[in-house]
């Protein structure tokens, strides 16, 4: 027996007589709906209408936006944007899956073959070229690559021409012992 969970949102199941029913309108009500494309439901071969559970939920969410006395128009441009909104998430979720894919297949980035057409082919990490020929470039991460990066930033210490003209000696200076 299958459970309303198990059931598909857009299986379209219920006949227009029903459909009103778990909406609470009128039949005609939905028919209206249907002639201003407000909810479109799919048709048999006889050409009847049958609504999905999607379709029963949208109605309700209709029949909430009017009685807040929002007009057909508005509610036409909300169901307009609500659909915009949901294909963009489902781009959203493809880019994301494709990116993580990608990043998994080429880890780091940083290993490059050439390939027969002199193309740059990134490579996985511990793969190897499949022929003989092709040039394989290796770029090590460094460690200390920041650490470097920022000790070249800091800045030194800049003689003054005072300095820079009195003659240097090359005896060590005494420390002074620290403050007590």
């Amino acid at each position: 027996m299958a459970f309303p969970s198990d059931l598909d949102e857009d299986a379209p199941i219920f006949a227009i007589a029903m459909a009103a029913e778990l909406a609470n309108m009128h039949p005609q009500t939905l028919r209206q709906y249907d002639r201003m494309g407000l909810v479109t439901p799919r048709r048999t071969a006889g050409r009847v209408r049958r609504y999905s559970l999607r379709d029963v939920a949208q109605l309700r969410e209709i029949a909430v936006l009017s009685n807040e006395g929002v007009s057909l128009e508005g509610i036409a441009r909300v169901l307009e944007l609500q659909r915009e909104v949901l294909g963009l998430r489902r781009r959203v979720r493809a880019l994301e899956a494709e990116l993580a894919d990608e990043r998994l297949t080429r880890l780091g980035g940083r290993i490059f073959a050439a390939g027969e057409r002199g193309d740059v082919v990134p490579l996985a990490h511990g793969r190897r070229t499949a022929r003989r020929t092709e040039v394989v470039v290796w770029r090590p991460a460094r460690i200390h690559d920041a650490e470097d990066e920022a000790d070249a930033e800091e800045p030194r210490p800049k003689r003054t021409r005072a300095k820079a003209a009195a003659p240097r000696s090359r005896a060590p200076r005494a420390k002074r012992p620290p403050d007590a």
